[in-house]
């Protein structure tokens, strides 16, 4: 014969059972990463002579300042495919509480020192690359970068992310 206890565990574990095949159980969230970097671009499309602004954000989840910063973009496999396709990278700024900053290292390396100073826990730095289509570039391909990173942080830990990619420019023709 079974005790009372041995009851009220049966129907717990019942009753846990349905929750979890149903989806009410209580799950765990995961942290976030302790630094992520994300893009955006102003326009999915361009045409030859046009430019795009792509932007980066890397922002700061961890608790300690993030000290240095270490980046590089890259065409995506499908970009390097398309040799008619003809870009470059042409100006960078960094934004800023007091406005938009200009910066260096536009690529394919380095530009972990675009994002300026320190960046404190819970902040972010975005900046701005410019996208040049060149005037006698391919149409009907798609342009797309990938990014690796490393950042170490004031507690002297680090991170690496990546391939993070871009969203893709589609340059058309008229």
């Amino acid at each position: 014969m079974r005790s009372p206890q041995m009851r009220r565990f049966g129907l717990g574990a019942v009753l846990a059972l349905a929750l979890a095949v149903f989806g009410l159980a209580p799950t765990a969230s995961a942290a976030p990463a302790p630094a992520e970097l994300t893009f955006t671009t102003d326009s999915a499309t361009t045409t030859p002579g046009g430019s795009v602004k792509l932007s980066m954000t890397l922002t700061n989840n961890n608790t300690y300042d993030v000290w240095f910063v270490y980046q590089t973009i890259e065409p995506t496999w499908l970009t390097t495919q398309r040799p008619d396709l003809k870009y470059k990278f042409s100006g960078c700024s960094l934004t800023t509480t007091n406005g938009a900053a200009p910066c260096t290292g536009t690529g394919p390396a380095n530009l972990g020192g675009n994002y300026g100073t320190t960046i404190p826990p819970g902040q972010s730095r975005t900046v701005t690359l410019t996208l040049d289509v060149a005037a006698d570039s391919g149409c009907n391909g798609n342009i797309g970068f990938y990014s690796y990173f490393y950042a170490e942080f004031s507690d002297s830990t680090n991170v690496s992310g990546g391939p993070v990619y871009t969203p893709v420019t589609r340059v058309l023709c008229s």
